[in-house]
């Protein structure tokens, strides 16, 4: 008789495969990233039908086969509702899961990588209805996400000469891996500019305090630079992984 295995799990994505099977990335408190197979799950009889949905914290029972763990049971431990009533919310909830699943590749656990979902997803169910808020939520989860896989910048110091930054005349630098000062930026070039305020909310964000950041005031175009510099770098990581697999 196959062994039943047991774990607990934030499922962030699902793909329809076959006639109605579905398989299921979770990542798991005990196994880190892993995919189940709900097999004939989609069909309107199935038990397990009505009881899996993505953006939700279960605890699974599955098992292991050669090509896929097979799922047996499924029990609801946060169902986030209130992620899947807001369109914003929403919204950020797929970002979320599709940087997870373009950063993490293979199985192996990382308590820090699952407190962080943990974290990040009950804050977002839970956050004030305000895009702004909700963006900075998920750029939290982002930039705290690169810092546990290695790829950490240095705020308060020029990627490039090391030395002290200055509140004005400070560029981003993918290929750095940071900031820069105006001097390193000429010479090595640069990705873009980074306003101050963005400076101070990264700042924010890596330090994970959270009384501070809802209180942070600013204008919809220092939001827009928090984008443009968080898409470079995330890009840039995205694309050496890619590398690294061919």
């Amino acid at each position: 008789m196959a062994e039943i295995n047991t774990t607990q799990g934030f499922i962030f994505k699902r793909i329809d495969t076959r006639e109605a099977d579905q398989i299921f990335s979770v990542f798991t408190k005990n196994s880190g990233k892993i995919e189940v197979l709900g097999k004939g799950i989609r069909k309107a009889e199935s038990k397990l039908r009505s009881n899996i949905d993505i953006f939700s914290l279960r605890e699974l029972e599955f098992i292991q086969g050669k090509a896929y763990k097979t799922l047996t049971d499924v029990h609801l431990l946060n169902g986030f509702s209130n992620i899947k009533k807001n369109f914003e919310k929403a919204k950020v909830a797929y970002k979320i899961s599709e940087t997870l699943d373009s950063l993490i590749i293979g199985q192996e656990k990382d308590e820090e990588v699952y407190n962080l979902l943990d974290e990040t997803f009950n804050k977002l169910d839970k956050s004030k209805n305000l895009n702004s808020n909700v963006q900075l939520i998920c750029y939290y989860f982002i930039w705290n996400l690169l810092s546990i896989l290695g790829y950490k910048i240095d705020l308060y110091n020029c990627a490039s000469c090391k030395e002290k930054l200055k509140p004005r005349d400070i560029y981003f630098n993918s290929q750095e891996g940071g900031l820069v000062d105006c001097d390193c930026s000429n010479e090595n070039g640069r990705n873009g500019d980074i306003f101050p305020e963005t400076v101070k909310i990264l700042r924010i964000m890596l330090k994970k305090d959270w009384k501070l950041l809802p209180k942070i005031k600013f204008q919809e175009s220092h939001l827009d630079n928090l984008r443009t510099v968080s898409e470079n770098y995330l890009f840039c990581h995205r694309k050496s992984k890619f590398d690294i697999l061919n």
